[in-house]
């Protein structure tokens, strides 16, 4: 949607493609307090709303699809969704990427009421509370001894005896005086009424369940591009995601990515807002151009 309000205030005739609620993750979550000017929190819907309507008030046109292919000319890009063809000189893949789910029965329900996949995004919401952490890797740990800074205790559940974190996040971790661990342990449901109250959880070694209480679950067993639609031509990092310069180019002439979909160090609002405004601009030099 940035990209959309820049290029609809430089005149450029500027169609989204969205194929659910604006916003993407954004639109998930239940209070955002860290987007700059906003003093008081306000909620990722609400957010969304403004930015769709600032774009719609420079002539950005929204389309609710769902995108089959993409195919590349020299300079021309066509895009197919939902039976209908959409053409342009540029186009800016916008389309995030997806935190892995748990897949269990709970996690559903209480997303954004207790369940959050961003401890930079909610954690100071779990200000003095016993808040678990699901997963191992540096991303989890890292999140972990983050969430520090608020909870009064962090829970760390792995599924293995050991953590897959670098060695220099798990030292971190060991020594953090407010970390425990369950080993050996998988997450088989989330319960609570309004909100998570208790975790199911099952040791993997010895088959034993029992019902832990819980403020908060901050799940963390990777992330996934949504990159599956698009066309061999677009290089993507080992990880998946979307390779592009400072000037949100792409492999390919006059094709540019912004946001969580590109490869990049921090994903938050902020930062994609930040590229969809640069990947706008250097679309529009691309277009003077040809």
């Amino acid at each position: 949607m940035s990209a959309a309000i820049y290029s609809g205030r430089a005149l450029l005739s500027t169609l989204v493609i969205e194929r659910g609620l604006l916003g993407g993750q954004a639109v998930t979550t239940e209070a955002i307090a860290n987007y700059p000017g906003f003093a008081e929190e306000i909620t990722g819907p609400e957010l969304m709303m403004m930015m769709e309507k600032q774009a719609k008030n420079f002539g950005a046109e929204f389309v609710t699809a769902d995108i089959e292919s993409v195919e590349f000319e020299k300079n021309l890009k066509r895009v197919r969704a939902n039976g209908n063809e959409y053409h342009g000189k540029t186009l800016i893949i916008a389309g995030g990427a997806a935190p892995n789910k748990l897949n269990v029965p709970g996690e559903g329900k209480f997303t954004g009421a207790g369940v959050s996949y961003c401890a930079t995004c909610d954690g100071a919401f779990f200000m003095d509370r016993h808040v678990y952490v699901i997963g191992g890797g540096d991303s989890a740990i890292q999140e972990a001894i983050y969430l520090t800074k608020f909870a009064e205790r962090v829970t760390v559940v792995h599924r293995r005896d050991q953590l897959r974190a670098t060695k220099v996040v798990q030292e971190k971790a060991f020594v953090n005086p407010k970390i425990d661990f369950l080993w050996d342990t998988v997450v088989e449901e989330i319960l609570g009424s309004n909100r998570v109250e208790f975790l199911k959880v099952k040791n993997v070694k010895s088959n034993e369940v029992e019902t832990v209480a819980a403020d908060g679950v901050f799940v963390y067993v990777g992330i996934t591009p949504n990159t599956a639609i698009l066309p061999k031509e677009i290089t993507l990092s080992p990880q998946g995601y979307v390779v592009t310069d400072d000037e949100m180019k792409t492999s390919v002439e006059g094709v540019f990515a912004a946001g969580d979909i590109r490869q990049k160090p921090l994903r938050q609002i902020v930062t994609a807002v930040s590229d969809g405004a640069i990947a706008s601009i250097s679309a529009e030099k691309y277009i003077e151009k040809i």
